[in-house]
């Protein structure tokens, strides 16, 4: 069985992961050298960093709704990009991502690189980080 799902696929595990609360799941579609900017403009990297900020966004107790914007294979490497909204009581967040899927050795994908902000202009997502604090994140 493969280790990830396919790039197509991407979006629609992470929103379904995540609207379980299911953080084993998100962290499945992650390989261990994933990177992930945060809000703030530091990088979370390796598989605890990245953890520790999906569970701080899960712990908004939200919903979130991806839409694919576009899925690009070249090789061993996939781009991906989506708009994401998370909504959390009366707040609502959104933001464009944009991803990058390695091809493992059984075939399988994993993400290497998660920004969900890169829309924003860094002084944008560092307004992003508070608002979500006070919301629970």
């Amino acid at each position: 069985m493969p280790t990830g799902p396919m790039p197509r696929e991407m979006h629609p595990a992470f929103e379904a992961a995540f609207n379980r609360r299911d953080l084993d799941g998100l962290m499945a579609l992650y390989a261990p050298d994933a990177a992930m900017p945060r809000a703030d403009g530091s990088v979370a990297t390796g598989l605890d960093a990245v953890r520790q900020e999906l569970s701080d966004v899960l712990g908004t107790n939200g919903q979130m709704r991806l839409r694919t914007r576009y899925v690009y294979e070249a090789g061993d490497l996939a781009a991906l990009s989506c708009e994401w909204t998370l909504t959390a009581g009366d707040q609502t967040m959104s933001a464009v991502s944009a991803e990058v899927a390695r091809r493992q050795p059984d075939g399988g994908w994993l993400l290497v690189f998660d920004h969900p902000f890169a829309n924003l202009e860094p002084e944008q997502a560092a307004a992003v980080g508070p608002a979500a604090a006070s919301s629970g994140r």
